[in-house]
């Protein structure tokens, strides 16, 4: 079982990091493709849509950690007490720029919430990006089971560690990119005119920084965390994820080089997917290494709720994910056609 709801933890956060990643990745690149107010109410319209939707799968994601892995919520939220609240205030911040930019039809007013929409998503990428470089090289947990971080410490990545040092700044800096590529190639599909020809310029330079970055993220990740590739050799599945994330590199080559921009899009989504699910499928079952040595780190087994709370949450996650996924299609499909300026 403990397994079961680790795997839909995966699945929860990496849906979440491909759908609304794009979202994000709008925000970043939007005043890279446009030039005035009305092309980047072209970029909004294009997410706009979907966007709150995409949310939903962080608040399933935050559900899962707290029906069936509380001692891990419990240890985590604690420790990261404030980068959680900074990423809550920028996801509001983004909540707001996309419903109040458009409600006065005043140059400055649409100026100011265009540039609050791009810094919050700037901002989340970067936070997000962060998390999950911690979460690679471990947590200062000690003896107690518990652990508190300050922004930064020594910049090293062993001992009493902070949230940036030098491999968690460099995977949100690879995080950012990656992010920013993906919007621009959601960009791209979704738009016509001057907007995607320009999204496309932006994602032929941004993809082959994302697939360089990716080589040093793998060395450095092997400095810190050696274990993992060993784990990653000795499991077939992680096999699988590799391939996804290789057919996802190949798919976003040929799509750029044909120009066809679904399939650069989709090769995003693959590639994205199977790199977050290589991870997970390595790292399983630590959940929360620590830096002080792994006696101290916390797997899903010890921090699992167990109980008969999750054999019946079991029964209710498929139905919940059929009505989430039947939402998305039915609003896709009202507005599946690409979006082009006012004449």
């Amino acid at each position: 079982m403990v397994e079961t709801w680790f795997a839909i933890l995966c699945f929860t956060l990496t849906a979440y990091a491909v759908m609304d990643g794009w979202n994000i990745g709008c925000g970043i690149v939007q005043f890279l493709v446009t030039r005035n107010a009305a092309e980047r109410r072209l970029v909004i319209s294009a997410i706009g849509p979907l966007w709150t939707w995409h949310e939903v799968w962080l608040v399933a994601a935050g559900g899962v950690l707290f029906v069936a892995f509380p001692g891990v919520i419990g240890v985590a939220l604690s420790g990261f007490y404030l980068a959680v609240f900074v990423l809550l205030w920028c996801v509001l911040g983004r909540g707001l720029s996309l419903e109040f930019g458009g409600h006065i039809d005043d140059p400055m007013w649409r100026t100011f919430w265009d540039v609050a929409f791009a810094v919050c998503n700037l901002l989340i990428a970067i936070l997000l990006g962060a998390a999950l470089g911690n979460l690679i090289r471990g947590l200062p947990i000690g003896p107690s089971g518990k652990f508190s971080m300050p922004l930064f410490t020594h910049f090293r990545t062993t001992g009493e560690v902070g949230i940036l040092d030098w491999y968690s700044v460099s995977v949100a800096v690879f995080t950012l990119v990656c992010l920013a590529a993906h919007g621009a190639s959601y960009i791209a599909w979704r738009t016509e005119g001057v907007v995607r020809e320009r999204s496309l310029s932006v994602a032929r330079s941004l993809w082959p920084a994302v697939f360089i970055l990716l080589l040093a993220i793998t060395f450095a990740t092997r400095v810190v965390r050696p274990e993992l590739f060993d784990e990653m050799l000795a499991r077939p599945l992680a096999w699988v994820m590799v391939l996804l994330t290789f057919g996802g590199f190949s798919a976003i080559v040929a799509g750029l080089k044909q120009r066809n921009d679904v399939l650069t899009f989709a090769g995003g989504c693959g590639f994205m997917a199977g790199l977050l699910a290589a991870a997970a499928v390595s790292v399983f079952p630590v959940m929360l290494h620590s830096t002080f040595g792994a006696e101290h780190s916390l797997t899903a087994h010890a921090g699992s709720g167990g109980g008969t709370g999750m054999g019946y949450a079991i029964f209710w996650w498929p139905i919940a994910v059929l009505l989430s996924v039947g939402y998305g299609v039915v609003v896709f499909r009202q507005f599946r056609a690409r979006v082009r300026l006012a004449p």
